[in-house]
């Protein structure tokens, strides 16, 4: 396991969780190296995406010490042992089981709980969540995070969910610490004619926002 190789100053250099769903092996092994040489540093990769654990490992394997990889979508802890003998150095849940965050905090695994409401969040949080995975963000809106901020303010907030290039300064600007962004970072167009440069362009623009 690589689980204590979480690098907090490569998330904090530019604070985003790029999320990986349902994409072939083949094209994510390709995009990992322009992920990294674009600037972006930690990775999700989803457990329903097909050979996940194998996606996993490989992203691990091939690019310890440069990038975090993580894996999402881990509602159990069935799916929490899969994840960690893949390799996961960091854990996101869509839910908030307390089980999966209780084992993560006791074994120092830096874990993202997905919550909704001021009470689940502040249970994420008191359970030993790393980072409260606020989802899905897109109905609740930067002002949601800046509410929940004011009263919640030691509370570390991940908002994922329709976060994109126009809409992420509203939400860091509102407090949120970090940013889950999926569709819109991964463009499916770019991925599909396989322009990679176009892609890593794209990548850049979410890299020069934390940069500028």
């Amino acid at each position: 396991m690589n689980n204590n190789d979480f690098s907090w100053s490569a998330f904090n250099k530019v604070p985003v969780v790029g999320i990986v769903r349902n994409l072939s092996f083949d094209d994510i092994a390709k995009i990992l190296p322009v992920y990294l040489s674009s600037g972006l540093t930690t990775i999700e990769i989803t457990m329903n995406t097909p050979f996940a654990e194998d996606i996993i490992r490989y992203a691990v394997d091939k690019y310890k010490g440069q990038l975090n990889v993580g894996a999402g979508t881990v509602c159990s802890l069935d799916d929490l042992k899969q994840a960690l003998q893949a390799g996961a150095q960091f854990i996101v849940t869509p839910i908030l089981n307390p089980e999966v965050v209780k084992y993560c905090s006791r074994e120092g695994i830096p874990v993202f709980p997905g919550a909704y409401t001021p009470t689940e969040i502040y249970q994420a949080w008191e359970l030993g969540a790393t980072m409260v995975k606020v989802y899905p963000a897109t109905a609740l809106g930067p002002d949601y995070i800046k509410d929940v901020k004011a009263p919640l303010n030691k509370i570390k907030l991940l908002p994922t969910g329709g976060i994109s290039l126009a809409n992420m300064q509203s939400f860091i600007k509102a407090g949120a610490d970090g940013l889950g962004i999926g569709g819109q970072l991964f463009d499916k167009n770019l991925i599909k004619s396989a322009d990679w440069e176009g892609l890593k362009d794209h990548f850049k623009q979410y890299v020069n926002y934390f940069s500028s």
